[in-house]
């Protein structure tokens, strides 16, 4: 019984009062046949990517793009409907994980009810944070270019709608109308059209030749000029760029499939045995969209402190946090702020060494942590993990059926796992970031595990269709 005067009593009573006044997405009725749910992807894919073609009206797009480095981790586009893209999204969901993590509210999970308040209070966090980041950054990034303060309120409230917009497809998509997360189909898009574009876009760059690789190899072999065909400058993709990619490709593949299984039986069907994985990369993708969006948010905040208060680089103490060059202050050049965003291409690391080496320890350092307290945050804790398995009925060979020995099994691989997989993962997404992979090194590892994860999706609904039994036991519903 919760008490009234309790945060969780007063949480819920807030939440009870808002939740009529809030958009929601209904669920389906009932289950939804795999082949409209793909529909129902396409559709809000479809929605997505012409919000990204359609431009801000009565904006003027800034020379200098402020989230450059943020653009594949929050699948957004300048100057679009989807500027600020999932951002607000993922820093509502850091946001509740903090919460949750603090134990401030003492929430059961397995309560829907419980489960409902947490969702419905996500949402409303997710609306407040809307609103701050579309006004913050509309004001911020477009205000001095617009003629009047009615401009500026049209524009964030743009914003605000495009925002909106998106955290219902979402929605739509997690409550059973598609297949998967909005978020993670999003990320994956934006990701494989900027790989597409990296190897056949036939626009000019640069340094004279087109921007796609396998355009500029043709381009070279009929001009004769082979000068910028393995490195080039400016990002541009070539060739080292490309075999960076396949071999983290192969590698981000190669680690997915490396697991540790241990056997089950069922004690509901007898005759059932099966193996519960543990796989390397334990904790997904979940570490490297949180540090990637914490990172993202400190940049930009440094960005808005820096125009405000330290134009010129002339506070000490505004340096130590961030400096920025008043020409082109869409990356940092000097301070904390300098070292966390990535040094993208070998001509850049070349500049500055350390700068790459600083980047890659602070990728894995900042992955690990978040990877420890996703597990706990998750549910994937090896106490959560045995409490999964005895709830779904079975039990491990050789073992009491009761938590604790189960629990003292698990514990014995999850956080050795999670550490290990954290730190490759953190390591690929630091490394290749500053080789230049094509879709950005993060982006690349976030979309090939999403990419695996929609594949063991389809597999699950192709088994429950064919053994609704076995579908129950995996917990799907």
């Amino acid at each position: 019984m919760i008490e009234e005067g309790t945060p969780t009593g007063i949480l819920r009573k807030i939440i009870s009062k808002a939740e009529v006044y809030i958009p929601q997405v209904p669920k389906p009725k009932k289950k939804i046949p795999l082949q409209v749910r793909l529909m129902w992807c396409g559709l809000a894919l479809f929605i997505y990517m012409i919000m990204g073609q359609t431009p801000l009206y009565g904006a003027t797009v800034p020379a200098f793009d402020f989230l450059a480095f943020a653009r594949v981790i929050f699948a957004s586009q300048q100057g679009t409907l989807i500027e600020l893209g999932i951002g607000p999204i993922v820093t509502a969901g850091l946001l509740m994980q903090l919460l949750k993590g603090s134990e401030i509210f003492h929430l059961d999970f397995k309560k829907p009810e419980d489960r409902e308040l947490y969702q419905t209070a996500t949402k409303i966090v997710t609306y407040i944070v809307i609103i701050a980041e579309s006004s913050l950054y509309g004001m911020a990034v477009y205000g001095p270019r617009l003629p009047s303060h009615e401009a500026g309120f049209i524009l964030v409230g743009q914003l605000i709608g495009a925002s909106i917009i998106i955290m219902l497809l979402d929605e739509l998509i997690q409550k059973g109308w598609g297949l998967g997360s909005g978020i993670s189909l999003f990320i994956a898009a934006g990701v494989a059209q900027q790989v597409v574009w990296s190897l056949f876009s036939p626009i000019p760059a640069g340094d004279g030749g087109p921007v796609g690789v396998f355009v500029n190899i043709a381009h070279s072999f009929f001009t004769g000029n082979f000068s910028n065909l393995f490195f080039r400058s400016n990002q541009l993709p070539g060739i080292f760029g490309l075999f960076v990619t396949a071999g983290v490709l192969l590698i981000l593949v190669y680690t997915q499939g490396i697991k540790i299984e241990i056997p089950i039986v069922s004690t509901k069907y007898r005759g059932f045995s099966a193996v519960y994985p543990i796989k390397l990369m334990y904790v997904s993708n979940i570490p490297v969209i949180l540090a990637s969006a914490l990172t993202a948010n400190a940049v930009f905040i440094g960005q808005m402190l820096w125009a405000n208060f330290n134009p010129r680089n002339a506070n000490p103490f505004m340096n130590f946090l961030g400096m920025f060059d008043p020409t082109a202050p869409s990356t940092p050049t000097g301070g904390i702020l300098y070292y966390v965003t990535a040094p993208r291409g070998l001509d850049i690391v070349a500049l500055d060494p350390m700068r790459a080496v600083m980047y890659i320890l602070f990728m894995v350092g900042i992955v690990v942590l978040f990877g420890r307290l996703w597990i706990e945050l998750g549910g994937l804790s090896a106490k959560s993990a045995a409490k999964n398995l005895l709830d779904a009925d079975v039990q491990v060979p050789g073992f009491r059926r009761s938590n604790q020995p189960v629990e003292a099994l698990l514990q014995k691989y999850i956080p050795s796992v999670t550490i290990l997989g954290s730190m490759i993962l953190g390591l690929l997404a630091g490394t290749s970031d500053v080789l230049g992979t094509f879709g950005s090194g993060t982006g690349m590892l976030l979309t090939v595990d999403i990419l695996i994860n929609y594949y063991n999706l389809l597999v699950r609904e192709k088994v429950e269709e064919v053994m609704p039994s076995l579908g129950a036991l995996l917990g799907r519903k």
